[in-house]
């Protein structure tokens, strides 16, 4: 899930939106001002409007520590976050490779849920202790707030907590079942399997609620069905897929390396005397004061009108190092196909501990599969339309 808007980085972490993320966001606003409107009549217009935004907002902060929970137990366990994205279902963590054993899957997996339940349950205990009786409309703006952000931190808990892979509780599940059998495909068949089905309930419960004149909230359950019901499929098909041998594979196995460094304040004319016209090298370092600074790749070159190339450095013109996704050496071609098909990016630099260890392209990581027959939506997740269209010709 590809972040179209940047927000910041917590802990190394980048936090975005998805545009998708807007839609949700909307309807939330609108439920809230509904309820509060109906909770205290004396609220004027604008007290109503206020108070929904700001619990909206303070919800999607919870729903940030709820993904952040998950990534900072992944980074304890040793695993890389490179980002988390907030989208029409709530939030992804993109945790870069496979948890390794069943224990991380376990403890990474149930973070979040764990997270979602604690503040919801302080959100109650201070709504509590300035004056809420349960089971009674809170009578301040404030306790308001904290009523509803506790019952909806506690119900996304609970939801996620149900055994539908790849929610949090599906590989919870999975997790289990991984540390009994010992076999890591065989845990991710088994629990996509339970995904499928909890998911299937989902929209005959959503069916059968929309038929029966619940309107909107049952077509969404329907639709969270289905997204459930194809996010197991894709996970089972991968699993089945993907040979052991071949998620062994890393990027650095097949990376190009001795890349050559430039530095930024060379203009472009100079940069492509010097170089591009002399190598047959795709892309090139970019260095400022001996540190990486970005790339800079023909086809950047090629983007700034020649009449410019005196008067452009090479600063201008590369793509910085902060805005590209990277990837380490040990990182698996799998994950790193993953990785570059969610950014839409041709080639991955490969980093680490700050120092550039060589530049993989997509086709490298392309060529490292098997002849492996993956469904078609699957096949375009990983390698584009474009390619699959051309394989399957």
């Amino acid at each position: 899930m590809r972040s179209n808007i940047k927000l910041g980085k917590v802990s190394g972490i980048e936090i975005g939106l998805n545009y998708s993320w807007f839609v949700i966001a909307s309807l939330i606003v609108f439920s809230l001002a509904a309820r509060f409107r109906a909770a205290d009549a004396n609220w004027s217009r604008g007290e109503i409007w206020a108070v929904a935004l700001i619990t909206a907002a303070l919800f999607f902060v919870s729903l940030i520590l709820h993904e952040l929970a998950h990534s900072w137990v992944a980074q304890k366990r040793g695993l890389k976050v490179n980002a988390i994205t907030l989208f029409a279902l709530g939030g992804v963590s993109q945790i870069e490779g496979d948890s390794g054993d069943a224990k991380t899957e376990f403890w990474v997996a149930i973070a979040g849920p764990m997270a979602s339940l604690v503040i919801g349950l302080v959100c109650l205990n201070i709504a509590l202790g300035m004056g809420w009786h349960r089971l009674s409309e809170p009578h301040s703006v404030v306790t308001g707030i904290l009523v509803w952000l506790g019952y909806i931190n506690i119900s996304l808990g609970v939801f996620n907590m149900i055994p539908a892979f790849p929610l949090d509780g599906g590989r919870v599940f999975r997790s289990i079942v991984w540390a009994v059998t010992k076999n890591e495909g065989r845990a991710t068949r088994i629990a996509a399997r339970l995904g499928q089905i909890v998911a299937f309930l989902f929209i005959l419960d959503g069916l059968w609620r929309y038929f029966s004149g619940s309107g909107f909230g049952g077509l969404w359950i329907a639709f969270t069905g289905w997204f459930l019901m194809d996010a197991a499929r894709a996970n089972s098909a991968q699993s089945q897929a993907q040979p052991a041998a071949a998620r062994r594979v890393r990027v650095a196995d097949v990376m190009s390396r001795g890349c050559i460094a430039v530095d930024r304040a060379m203009t472009l004319q100079e940069f492509v005397d010097i170089y591009l016209l002399k190598t047959a090298q795709r892309c090139f370092a970019v260095k400022d004061d001996g540190r990486l600074a970005g790339l800079i790749t023909r086809r950047d070159v090629s983007a700034i009108p020649r009449e410019r190339w005196g008067a452009t450095v090479v600063g201008d013109a590369m793509r910085p190092l902060r805005e590209l996704p990277i990837v380490t050496p040990e990182t698996k071609v799998l994950d790193g196909l993953k990785i570059a098909a969610a950014n839409g990016a041709d080639f991955l630099p490969v980093v680490e501990n700050g120092t550039l260890q060589g530049i993989v392209f997509r086709s490298q990581l392309l060529h490292a599969q098997p002849e492996t027959k993956l469904p078609l939506a699957y096949q375009r997740l990983l390698y584009g339309t474009s390619k699959v269209a051309e394989s399957n010709a």
